[in-house]
């Protein structure tokens, strides 16, 4: 045990406490693997390990000696943008429902917990690749998941039958009955053959839903198949992967996130060990055990994020990529990595067609047309009176007003957001929150840039220039993903990318391997 301890505060750069302090720290150091760890599989698990983390490093500031803490251009930007949405929310068309959604604002915390407790270069390491590991777990049974398949897929459903009558179609996935997991024809039966009627819960290509199945309606028969009105059935394999999150568009954006540290990694780890093999450089090159394990966690990436079919967050990763090759490596190097991807696209683009029946910039497609409904109708409630474009609408008030507004095609689509992250912004907290968004992401890319440029100076160690490479990237696939998804918006999304930022800002900076306290 004095051992693990010992190993322990070596690792979080614990030096010099001792009695309370040196507990805290342990504890919150403890508290911030469990969160990094986390943040790649469960909101509630990286929220229960940040705010318990968070707590424990409030009660650390009370006890001398007390951590130093400092305010720059980055902080000011954060606090602003949470003190405009406040002041949004007092403004708001409902203020209750604006002022209870700042919870969700002050996510951004998350980046203070991991900020100040990464104290040490090495310790900015091991979170990078203990989070990309951790991914490495939902990635890995998102193909095992699709290879076992689930539910039962129907085709040839008779009209008169009791899933006709429910209105389900050829291609159809029966998941549940009254809540319960179906894999067979003959389980789904004899739930509907126990009750008057069953709540049947159903997949159909980017929807689910729940239907009635009445007993009443139940077919003569011999098979369950029969009873049920359907001629085959299999195993479906055709949905978007949500790896251990509830939903696709969560999962891929995060994946856009780890998969950019990832590729920012294996992009450092090459240019050193081409620059160690041409005594380019002194420094000491991945092994090629560590240089393949990057390789396999971009493929596994990749693959999920391929099975999520979420474009958005594909092309962001790709632009993702483009940047940190360019940056990198250089605008030669751009054509190579080109010749390896384009083949990989043109297999994501024929994937696309197969899952959703649609391309991957298709007029006819219903999302597509979705976006442009809500674009169009939250830009005009934008610039509809002065007020709307200073503070906005207030967060949220559009799920009270709706009707009164005639947004989401008059009622004719779910209420929800505007799948817009720059535009949300501005029908709901008014200009002044979009361009100070846009002032946080500039420093963060400002900063992490100049982190290289000094880092190339003084030829150090791959892995720093590889996390700043990857932050970078991924802050760029942020954004781009962000025109068309509300991904600030999303808080498994905003938390992975807030401890990014951490790490990034971290690594930019050129602090020593002890942390001076404030005695």
């Amino acid at each position: 045990m004095t051992r693990f301890f010992e190993q322990l505060d070596d690792l979080a750069s614990i030096t010099g406490e001792r009695g309370l302090p040196l507990w805290l720290d342990r504890a919150i150091f403890v508290f911030l693997v469990l969160t990094f760890v986390s943040a790649p599989h469960s909101i509630a698990a990286t929220q229960i390990a940040w705010l318990t983390g968070m707590a424990i490093w409030f009660l650390r500031l009370a006890v001398r000696p007390r951590p130093k803490l400092s305010f720059r251009w980055i902080d000011a930007a954060l606090w602003a943008f949470f003190v405009w949405s406040a002041i949004t929310s007092v403004f708001s068309y409902a203020p209750d429902i604006s002022i209870d959604k700042l919870r969700g604002t002050a996510i951004f915390l998350i980046f203070y917990f991991a900020y100040y407790n990464l104290r040490s270069r090495r310790a900015v390491y091991f979170l990078s690749f203990a989070m990309i590991v951790s991914c490495m777990v939902n990635v890995a049974w998102t193909p095992v998941q699709r290879w076992r398949g689930r539910g039962v897929e129907v085709s040839g459903v008779a009209p008169g039958g009791p899933l006709g009558k429910a209105l389900l179609w050829n291609g159809d996935t029966l998941l549940e009955a009254d809540g319960v997991k179906i894999s067979t024809p003959d389980a789904l039966a004899a739930a509907v053959e126990n009750k008057e009627i069953t709540k049947v819960k159903v997949y159909r290509p980017d929807y689910y839903f729940t239907v009635d199945v009445k007993r009443s309606d139940l077919l003569v028969g011999e098979s369950s198949a029969q009873k049920l009105g359907f001629l085959e059935w299999k195993k479906s394999r055709n949905w978007r992967s949500t790896g251990f999150y509830g939903h696709y568009t969560t999962y891929a954006e995060v994946l856009q996130l780890i998969g950019s540290l990832a590729f920012g990694l294996l992009v450092a780890a090459l240019l050193s060990r081409r620059k160690r093999a041409n005594k380019l450089a002194d420094a000491q090159p991945p092994s090629l055990g560590v240089t393949v394990g990057l390789v396999f966690a971009i493929a596994g990436i990749a693959l999920a994020l391929l099975l999520t079919v979420t474009r958005a967050s594909q092309l962001a990763f790709m632009i993702s990529s483009a940047f940190v090759v360019v940056i990198g490596a250089g605008r030669r190097w751009l054509l190579a990595a080109l010749g390896i991807g384009l083949p990989i696209v043109v297999v994501g683009l024929l994937f696309l067609q197969q899952s959703r029946q649609v391309g991957f910039f298709d007029a006819n497609d219903d999302s597509i047309k979705w976006r442009e409904t809500v674009w169009h109708e939250g830009f005009d409630l934008w610039k509809e009176s002065p007020r709307h474009m200073i503070v906005g609408v207030g967060m949220d008030s559009i799920k009270r007003y709706a009707d009164e507004w005639r947004l989401f095609d008059e009622g004719r689509l779910p209420v929800g957001h505007f799948h817009s992250t720059p535009l949300q912004l501005l029908v709901e907290r008014g200009i002044p929150a979009l361009l100070i968004w846009l002032w946080i992401l500039g420093i963060y890319i400002f900063i992490l840039r100049r982190g290289l440029l000094r880092n190339r100076a003084i030829n150090a160690d791959w892995k720093r220039d590889g996390i700043l490479l990857g932050c970078l990237g991924g802050a760029i696939g942020f954004f781009a993903s962000g025109l068309v998804h509300y991904n600030l918006g999303d808080q498994e999304v905003a938390m992975a990318f807030f401890l990014l930022m951490a790490l990034g800002l971290r690594a930019a900076e050129s602090f020593p391997e002890t942390v001076v306290n404030d005695t």
